[in-house]
């Protein structure tokens, strides 16, 4: 069989296999073995020493260990409860503007992202905590859906992130570093949940009845001091552990590994001074841990057998020439590879897009000159949006999950389009100012 076939084949088997409803982390393991016997002339010891050699490399990567450690610090957060007492005071800080409770959820999850990389515990606890509010206060279903979602995923792209302990393993390169990731991803994140914040107080300025502020004598509750201090005391706590892990990391004093130990023993600490620190609370914790650490896990040997395999048999090379080899402009070949990762995203986990695409495209991207960290964002920030783009973002069905009874999927639909929209033109603004990526690796880290 022709490599072009073997390679087209191969894609199709996997394509039929997800959608037929496999496990993803199976399916991708049950593809290699099939494709990685045909190329290998069915010769299973050969094959079992290729998957061997892979698994042993990835388990043996220091790196990787934050994971763990990084999602232990989410559990034990989410179930600290600090986030609460944050949205509560900037529901009065906030809450007297148009779109001031919309805005209210954006900055809890933006400092949230920055402590917490779990998506379903950030949506699921914003959409328990503020839908009520938004719905009662008179705010639209749609745009209601749209924040919580959209907002609640910042945490996959704002460091410290899986994502990018997973990238930065994946690759094992100097410039993508997890180090170099984190300092890259910083602005992006920002400029995201800037654009967030603007649409929002915007689109509610236009329109007051899609976001309408709280009533006057409910703002004027509190005292401008009480406000600042309870804002103040709220935020606090969350900031000094963002400096304990990032600032650690930055300043060069640890490596993201041991910064991920850490921001575990300040979550601990602060579950501890909210008085929500038990043995229930530890023990949810490390199985939630487990049970994550157990899935993320199982897509990356999974996801590392598929791209070993179909390197190994030139699949690489084919999709390189059919792009390089076409003579197109190499920002339409980034632009098709992006549309690539943002259609994939549609139906598959961004693990798994991640272990897929990586091997193929980053040493198309590095042929084509692009700085491998820009691109690395690039990739990142195009992969938030599978968390909230129909029909399968995992993010609108931990929504519909939490939501008050009279949600549709329509509703939730309809309210993430303009955020999906957003992400886009974020990817954008990185294309035209690729500063926002480069400039503070550089300044820490001399990338």
């Amino acid at each position: 069989m022709s490599l072009e076939f073997m390679t087209v084949a191969m894609f199709a088997t996997l394509i039929l296999a997800i959608t037929l409803g496999h496990p993803l982390a199976y399916t991708l393991a049950a593809v290699a073995t099939l494709f990685g016997l045909i190329d290998n002339g069915f010769s299973v010891p050969m094959l079992f020493d290729m998957f061997v050699n892979n698994a042993w490399g990835l388990m043996n990567n220091y790196t990787l260990v934050a994971i763990p450690l990084f999602i232990l610090m989410a559990q034990l957060l989410d179930r600290s409860k600090v986030s609460d007492a944050l949205f509560e005071s900037l529901y009065v800080v906030l809450g007297g503007i148009k779109g001031g409770l919309g805005l209210a959820v954006v900055v809890v999850c933006t400092v949230f992202a920055a402590t917490t990389g779990i998506i379903g515990a950030s949506v699921v606890a914003m959409g328990l905590l503020a839908t009520p509010a938004l719905i009662n206060k008179g705010y639209q279903k749609e745009l209601t859906s749209g924040i919580i979602c959209a907002s609640g995923t910042l945490g996959i792209l704002i460091p410290p992130s899986i994502m990018m302990v997973v990238y930065g393993g994946l690759t094992g390169m100097k410039e993508t570093s997890v180090g170099n990731l984190f300092a890259g991803a910083i602005f992006p994140g920002l400029v995201l949940a800037g654009l967030y914040f603007l649409y929002i107080f915007i689109r509610c300025n236009i329109n007051p009845q899609l976001g309408p502020p709280i009533s006057k004598e409910e703002a004027l509750t509190y005292t401008a001091a009480q406000k600042w201090t309870m804002t103040l005391k709220s935020l606090l706590p969350p900031l000094v552990l963002i400096l304990a892990v990032m600032g650690t990391i930055l300043a060069g004093v640890a490596t993201p590994t041991e910064a991920a130990g850490l921001g575990a023993f300040g979550a601990m600490i602060l579950a501890f001074f909210n008085k929500k620190l038990n043995w229930t609370v530890l023990r949810e914790s490390a199985y939630a841990t487990l049970k994550t650490t157990s899935m993320v896990m199982m897509l990356f040997i999974g996801g590392k057998f598929f791209s070993t395999v179909f390197l190994s048999m030139g699949g690489g090379d084919v999709v390189a020439d059919l792009l390089i080899g076409s003579g197109m402009d190499r920002w339409l070949i980034l632009g098709i590879m992006m549309f690539i990762v943002f259609i994939m995203g549609m139906f598959i986990d961004w693990a798994a897009i991640l272990l897929v695409t990586v091997p193929i495209f980053m040493p198309i991207a590095m042929e084509l000159d692009f700085d491998p960290l820009w691109f690395s964002l690039l990739m990142c920030v195009n992969l938030q949006t599978s968390f909230l783009t129909p029909p399968f973002g995992y993010a609108l069905f931990y929504f519909k999950g939490v939501a008050p009874e009279g949600y549709t999927m329509m509703h939730i639909y309809k309210g993430i389009l303009p955020f999906v929209l957003l992400q886009v033109l974020s990817i954008a603004l990185l294309c035209f100012f690729p500063g926002l990526v480069t400039w503070l690796p550089g300044i820490f880290f001399g990338s």
